[in-house]
């Protein structure tokens, strides 16, 4: 056989082998993907006693948010997904909704948490009026911004808590029930082992993609069943 000959051979060999090598490392990817990628099933469902929840509350289907007020993937599940599943799962009565403060940003997160709870606590048929209009707060653009402050959030609240009792909004953010409330959460945060916000719960399973809104509507179909 030429060297000719030889070379062409080896170089045939070659791609082979690297086409071979790209082609299971490729394999491989997909399948950590796909596993990745697939719901998962905790050992109970987060206790929702003492969180604002709105819904039927005899339904079977518990639907849990571990969110941040601060946090842009939050405000963009709130605007993309949340309205359909209030209307279709909420609204009629198959699925309740929880929110759980999850403070993964810091002071403003703490700041927002605090707020969110002292509403919760002193107005409680305003609180999801207060939650909405937090995250329309949000900034869409320039995320590491300091916007959520003492006087923003007095702001928030006074749009959208009509009769709102300033002095005592701001003693109950720092007071010791709202600090336990928060305490509470972030146990709840522990226990579940969460890594990112948001993160979607039906009951107990924990929805890979939060914005597979078709997941959800499976995972809730699954348990009212």
């Amino acid at each position: 056989m030429s060297n000719k000959n030889k070379k062409s051979r080896s170089l045939v060999v070659y791609t082979l082998i690297i086409v071979l090598l790209f082609g299971a490392l490729f394999a491989l990817n997909t399948v950590s993907k796909n596993k990745e990628g697939e719901n998962k099933t905790a050992a109970e469902s987060p206790s929702v006693s003492g969180q604002p929840i709105i819904g039927n509350q005899d339904a079977k289907v518990s639907v849990v948010e571990f969110g941040d007020y601060k946090c842009p993937s939050c405000k963009s599940w709130e605007q993309q997904i949340w309205p359909q599943l209030k209307k279709d799962y909420v609204d009629t009565g198959i699925a309740t909704y929880s929110f759980i403060n999850t403070l993964f940003h810091g002071e403003e997160s703490q700041l927002a948490a605090e707020a969110s709870e002292a509403i919760w606590k002193s107005n409680p048929e305003q609180f999801w009026n207060f939650h909405t209009a937090l995250f329309a707060k949000q900034p869409d653009v320039n995320h590491d911004s300091t916007w959520v402050t003492a006087d923003s959030l007095l702001e928030v609240a006074r749009a959208s808590v009509p009769g709102l009792d300033e002095e005592a909004f701001k003693q109950q953010s720092k007071s010791d029930e709202v600090a336990a409330k928060i305490a509470e959460d972030n146990q709840l945060v522990t226990k579940f082992n969460i890594r990112q916000t948001p993160t979607i719960m039906v009951n107990n399973i924990v929805i890979a993609n939060p914005f597979d809104y078709e997941a959800i509507k499976q995972a809730i179909e699954q348990e009212a069943k």
